[in-house]
């Protein structure tokens, strides 16, 4: 065997060698992660949990939906908020709640003068039901 043919021969063998590392590498990592990708979540009503839904617009003054505007919302029997929300370019937020019977404050954080009554409303949840209320900014 000549030396051109043992090096032609070497280099075969390399190329080979290094196809099937590169195969057994990717048959190794399909078999670590396909599963786990493929896997569903379990289908059982435990996993799904139930709420309602605060859903709000913030107007301005001049009737036009209030962007970047911070809202927050609480248990009416609570004293601080639990909730802080931004409202987005259409002026809307929106909050799941606790399931139950209970009365909400939803309010914008904004500068009021002294004395002045901050916007607020009440909203009032049942069961799992959504509830629609509007903030009218009066500044």
């Amino acid at each position: 065997m000549t030396t051109r043919m043992r090096t032609k021969t070497k280099k075969t063998v390399t190329v080979k060698l290094r196809a099937a590392l590169i195969i057994t590498a990717a048959a190794l990592l399909v078999s670590l992660f396909l599963p786990r990708a493929l896997s569903l979540p379990p289908q059982s009503s435990d996993h799904k949990k139930d709420y309602a839904l605060i859903f709000g617009t913030v107007w301005d003054k001049d009737a036009h939906p209030a962007y970047g505007v911070k809202v927050k919302i609480r248990r009416a029997d609570h004293k601080k908020a639990q909730w802080e929300l931004v409202s987005d370019h259409r002026g809307e937020f929106a909050q799941r709640v606790p399931v139950g019977t209970a009365d909400y404050i939803i309010w914008a954080e904004i500068k009021h003068p002294k004395g002045a009554k901050p916007v607020e409303t009440k909203v009032h949840i049942e069961n799992n039901e959504r509830v629609d209320a509007a903030l009218h900014l009066t500044e």
